[in-house]
């Protein structure tokens, strides 16, 4: 008989694991207490036991899923015996399966009317029983999601863990798997409904049971029956009566067909305790069609510069906040209606009777056909007018092509949809690697890197081409960290951008409101220059991240954070109150081209080497590709700048206020060194790095800011992080 294995508990107040890597294999055989995977969470990386001796018939739960405590990952029984899903779960399913075969072999006519009914009883041979696809949780205080498209269909077969819809919410876009392998038997919720955490919102049989449509035809067939689309004919003798009859009957009508109803775009939530922003640029302007998730505005507050997406697909009808205007958190700053709905400057032009389905079918027509001829008409001429285009142009050419992503390609997440359009890649002509063929962001990725190689290959012959420009006086200028497009602001005067304005405000408020000094000491880092190249590459093939210096830094200082609360800590002047933080939040200073932008790693006390690495490459790529949420940039408690990165050997970092403290890390450089060996100096060359520490002293005095320093110091020269390494 087969024995369900559950996730086990992992811990008090654990609520969940994350599968890292199954041992065994479907069809191996194990013993009762030998290993069957590797479970993670952020407490702990464990291993799972079998609990009996068995065949392992089924693996319900891939490597990386989350798997919530309790919940079924795999079933292990007898040799030759079926998985649970094929056989039934117990001996009662298995003595009504032959009833059930029955049932299912009695012609259809005689069974279309009961089958709805019969369904739980065929649930032993897979055409019956169903399970719930409830709402999922979508983050902390969000109780509910907004479902933007479904990627299956009634009578669709899902495997466990194949997307099946796509839900958005003010914080995040996200997709829900399929919780179990079958067939969709019913959808309970459209798109664009708004669906509260938990609600059901589908329904998925067995693998081989009848999606809900065929359940019942005859069923369907007496509902369609005076539910008949009327013929042309009709609609015409129906339009022939009176006028406003026919106005007020083919409103609605035509509200489905894309032509009516606005949907008010809302500024949304911007982070916590931020109630407005401010619209620094509209991307899309009025008339303008957008799809879903497509960039409509840039909007700015005093913590991050942020796109705002459509909330839905259509043509921009009206827009109700200007640049630079300030809004506030739910106000409606645009309206967007059905796809070819006319912008409301334009309705209110030439304001006209609703059209007819019949007048609306041809004028989609005769407006459908021009668009597909003009890419042809535009395209030659183009062709022939630039037949000595250099190698040059041809590379500016191709980086600029806009692809028309919007129509019907193979479902991408909207990350990829933008990253097709950014390098200009055809979804159309990819193949995707993900499951189901789906294409994923190393898809687009690959294909650009290919496009771009012809183009590489050119630029060599078109350096030599414009060689003779480059004698001068400034043919033997160094180049090395020179960015070629600041040059274009010699001579000039421009506004700064919103992310300049707040730093050059900041930092003035902060030195006016905080008593800062630094406190710099010198860190021999040499053991973990050895320990990571010893292990660098062993990291990056195990968990797909490399181990950065920054990371050891940032983990030393989470720690000696926990035990130095007095520098973890926050100073009110007004209150004479000074608060001890429960959570070591470290932001950790980015380079932009839009500016310096500082997201945080919460809760950094609690997480491992390994995570807090990921995480640091995770937000530097966020926020290098306006990709960062409001939440991501608010809640530091404390900051780490990578100073070094440039070169830097000392510097003295400016803290942010509340904040009573930064950390700099200087550049790592070979040099002589005297040390102490068997009792003997010797010079020897060491890796060492300075580590300049601004402190707030109201809150840190200079002996507690050494003391700080020094815990860190120990850490790094100590560098016992192998076990950290989870190699």
């Amino acid at each position: 008989m087969a024995y369900s294995v559950e996730m086990p508990e992992l811990g008090e107040s654990v609520t969940e694991g994350t599968i890292t890597q199954w041992l065994k294999s479907v069809g191996d055989t194990v013993e009762a207490d030998e290993p069957l995977l590797e479970v993670s969470t952020d407490k702990v990386d464990t291993e799972i036991p079998s609990p009996v001796s068995g065949v392992l018939l089924e693996i319900k739960a891939e490597e990386d899923d989350e798997v919530e405590v309790g919940s079924v990952i795999a079933i292990i029984g007898e040799e030759g015996e079926a998985p649970a899903g094929d056989s039934g779960s117990n001996s009662s399913e298995q003595a009504e399966e032959p009833a059930a075969e029955e049932q299912s072999e009695a012609p259809a006519q005689e069974q279309s009317e009961d089958k709805p009914k019969a369904a739980p009883a065929a649930s032993g041979s897979g055409s019956g029983s169903a399970t719930d696809v409830q709402m999922p949780e979508l983050g902390e205080s969000v109780t509910e999601g907004t479902i933007t498209q479904w990627l299956k269909s009634v009578g669709d077969t899902v495997e466990v863990d194949e997307p099946l819809l796509e839900v958005s919410t003010d914080k995040v876009d996200t997709e829900i798997p399929s919780p179990v392998a079958g067939t969709i038997v019913e959808i309970l919720a459209d798109e664009d409904d708004e669906v509260e955490v938990g609600a059901v919102i589908a329904r998925i049989g067995d693998a081989d049971a009848a999606p809900a449509e065929k359940a019942a035809p005859a069923a369907e067939e007496k509902q369609a029956e005076p539910t008949e689309v009327p013929s042309e004919a009709a609609i015409e003798e129906a339009e022939s009566k009176d006028e406003n009859e026919t106005v007020e009957e083919a409103a609605p009508a035509a509200s489905g067909s894309g032509s009516g109803s606005a949907t008010d775009v809302q500024m949304p939530e911007l982070g916590e305790s931020v109630t407005e922003g401010t619209i620094t640029q509209w991307l899309k302007s009025v008339g303008d069609t957008v799809e879903v998730d497509e960039p409509l505005l840039e909007v700015s507050t005093d913590k991050v510069d942020t796109e705002i997406p459509s909330p839905v697909a259509g043509t921009i009808v009206e827009i109700l906040a200007d640049e630079d205007d300030e809004v506030e958190v739910g106000a409606v700053i645009a309206r967007i209606g059905d796809a070819d709905a006319a912008p409301a400057e334009k309705a209110a032009e030439t304001p006209a009777p609703a059209p007819t389905k019949v007048e609306k079918k041809e004028e989609k027509k005769a407006s459908e056909k021009p668009k597909q001829e003009a890419p042809k008409a535009e395209s030659a001429p183009a062709a022939e007018a630039t037949p000595a285009a250099s190698a040059g142009e041809a590379a500016e050419n191709a980086s600029s092509i806009k692809v028309n992503n919007s129509g019907n390609v193979p479902y991408v997440t909207p990350l990829v949809r933008k990253l097709a359009e950014k390098h200009g890649v055809d979804l159309n002509s990819l193949t995707g690697t993900g499951v189901g063929g789906r294409i994923r962001k190393q898809d687009v990725e690959a294909a650009a890197k290919a496009a771009s190689a012809p183009a590489e290959d050119a630029a060599p012959a078109a350096a030599e081409a414009t060689a003779p420009a480059q004698s001068g006086p400034r043919a033997r200028w160094s180049t090395r960290a020179v960015d070629p497009e600041k040059q274009e602001l010699i001579g000039t005067t421009q506004k700064v951008s919103r992310i300049r304005q707040i730093t050059a405000a900041k930092m003035v408020e902060a030195l006016q409101t905080s008593a800062q000094l630094t406190h710099v000491q010198e860190v021999d880092m040499t053991r973990i220059w050895d320990l990571r190249k010893k292990n660098k590459q062993a990291f990056v093939d195990k968990h797909g991240a490399n181990p950065t210096f920054l990371g050891f830094i940032v983990k030393a200082t989470a720690e000696a954070l926990v035990s130095h609360p007095n520098v973890n800590a926050s100073y009110n002047a007004e209150t004479k109150e000074m608060t001890y933080h429960a959570d070591v939040n470290i932001g950790i200073a980015v380079d932009t081209p839009m500016g310096l932008l500082v997201p945080v790693i919460k809760k950094a006390q609690d997480k491992s080497l390994v995570e807090i690495v990921k995480e640091i490459g995770e937000l530097a790529d966020k926020a290098r590709n306006k990709r960062l949420a409001p939440d991501d940039l608010s809640g530091a408690t404390f900051t780490v700048t990578n100073i070094g990165s440039e070169g830097a050997l000392l510097d003295t970092p400016v803290l942010s206020p509340p904040q009573a403290g930064i950390l700099g890390t200087a550049a790592i450089e070979k040099r002589p060194v005297v040390m102490q060996i068997d009792g003997d100096d010797v010079i020897a060359i060491r890796q060492m790095c300075y580590l300049p520490f601004t402190y707030d002293h109201q809150i840190v005095d200079g002996a507690d800011a050494g003391r700080f320093v020094q815990t860190i110091k120990d850490r790094l020269e100590t560098a016992d992080f192998e076990a950290d390494l989870n190699l």
